[in-house]
């Protein structure tokens, strides 16, 4: 019989000693990219989008929305590959959110965003509004790992300079990007002006706001060199402690006294406390019966949720993090617990143990009625190729940047029918 192309690779191959040497590689291919492949739940979309903060002092909503918004809309809808825009409008501000399609390329999508914006400024008012601030929104800005830290009696104020700080330990683990600190109040110095005090003094909301500002700088206005060394001269200075905030002058009073006036501090026009900022939210746990915790009343708490870096493995920094959390737990004040809330990473890995897992025996379903319909040997011929298949299919998967997640999965599940076809329609041929 004289063989064709296809026919002459295929007899090289079946009489070739080199076959057995591929097919082994092809395994150890397939088996290292199934564990070092990153693994995740949903696989990375790239969904160019940003949004841009216009701000307009003093405009109410509707003048926003007709001399911001609007105009600002029209002029990134001229862009390549913009699909929607969408923009709210309110007191003092436009947020307008910019869509590009899936699949754009993301620096270049941003680059011209960023471009169309700056280049036409004058869109809007001279002098009415700022300068907009354009902000790239991430996907792989959603936390991989949420912890909240309750119990022990602790407000939420108390528990929030915690989380702060473990925050910031957390942040050094490889792999971690945007992480934040939901819930909790921060520590405020706040200044309460007394009209009747500042009529008095003839002192203006305006003045202690320009006072404030200009005390709570710190400005580098020059140098000298002196004995071979150079030295850096700056004036100013942060506030350090409240007694700095009351002990702030913010005018002069030519009142009745011997001097004939009087230098006016902030501690004699306004209310300087230092504390809780005010309370807008409520953040709370509570533990079920299944938790195994006895106490099951309501707690004050807070929650350090971290991302991660695109393209790392959400499993190995989820591990990492907790690893880390294990190390910090000494360190907590008495009676605070530390409670993992959501673990993207170990959600991941069970996901794609469970996919791994059914789609092995699939391929043993399909051997077996193989073994029934067409003998022995060509069911273990199908069962050899099915395998190597999916093996290079994950190696060329890890060489190209993709991740293991369950719509990869779930396709190589669905291709299985086609790959037992082809492999029976290669036994075929060669009978």
């Amino acid at each position: 019989m004289k063989l064709n192309l296809a026919g002459r690779i295929t007899e090289y191959f079946i009489n070739s000693q080199l076959t057995v040497l591929l097919m082994v590689a092809a395994a150890a291919f397939g088996i290292f990219a199934l564990v070092h492949t990153p693994r995740e739940e949903n696989p990375q979309i790239v969904v160019p989008a940003a949004n841009i903060y216009v701000m307009y002092p003093g405009g109410s909503a509707k003048e926003v929305e007709e001399l911001v918004a609007r105009p600002l809309e029209r002029i990134v809808r001229e862009i390549k590959g913009v699909e929607n825009v969408y923009s709210i409008s309110m007191n003092g501000m436009a947020v307008v959110t910019v869509k590009f399609y899936v699949g754009q390329d993301r620096e270049k999508s941003l680059f011209n965003l960023y471009n169309k914006v700056i280049s036409n400024v004058d869109f809007a008012p001279p002098g009415a509004v700022m300068p907009p601030l354009v902000k790239p929104v991430e996907v792989d800005d959603v936390p991989i790992v949420a912890i909240t830290l309750s119990g022990g009696g602790y407000s939420d104020y108390q528990l929030k300079r915690v989380a702060d700080n473990v925050l910031i330990d957390l942040q050094k683990v490889p792999g971690t990007s945007k992480s934040y600190v939901v819930g909790g109040r921060n520590r405020q110095v706040r200044v309460t002006l007394d009209p009747a005090r500042l009529a008095a003094y003839n002192i203006s909301p305006l003045q202690v706001q320009g006072a404030l500002t200009a005390a709570n700088a710190n400005l580098r206005t020059g140098s000298f060199e002196t004995g071979g060394r150079k030295f850096s001269i700056e004036t100013g200075g942060f506030f350090g402690s409240v007694s700095d905030v009351k002990d702030l002058v913010v005018g002069s009073y030519a009142g009745r006294t011997a001097s004939g006036g009087r230098l006016v501090y902030l501690r004699d026009v306004a209310d300087v406390v230092d504390g809780k900022e005010p309370t807008t939210h409520f953040t709370r746990i509570a533990f079920g019966p299944g938790s195994g915790v006895k106490d099951m009343t309501e707690h004050a708490a807070v929650t350090i949720a971290i991302a991660k870096k695109k393209g790392e493995n959400a499993v190995k920094v989820s591990e990492a993090i907790l690893k880390k959390l294990d190390e910090l737990k000494a360190s907590l004040p008495p009676g605070i617990k530390a409670t993992v809330t959501r673990n993207d990473g170990k959600t991941a890995n069970d996901a794609v143990n469970e996919l791994v897992h059914h789609l092995m025996l699939s391929i043993i379903i399909v051997v077996m009625l193989l073994l029934v319909a067409l003998g022995w040997r060509d069911a273990m011929i199908v069962a050899l190729a099915i395998p190597l298949t999916l093996f290079v299919t994950l190696g060329t998967g890890m060489l190209a940047g993709q991740t293991i997640n369950r719509i990869t999965l779930f396709a190589l599940t669905l291709s299985l029918g086609l790959l037992v076809d082809d492999a029976i329609v290669v036994v075929e041929n060669i009978r």
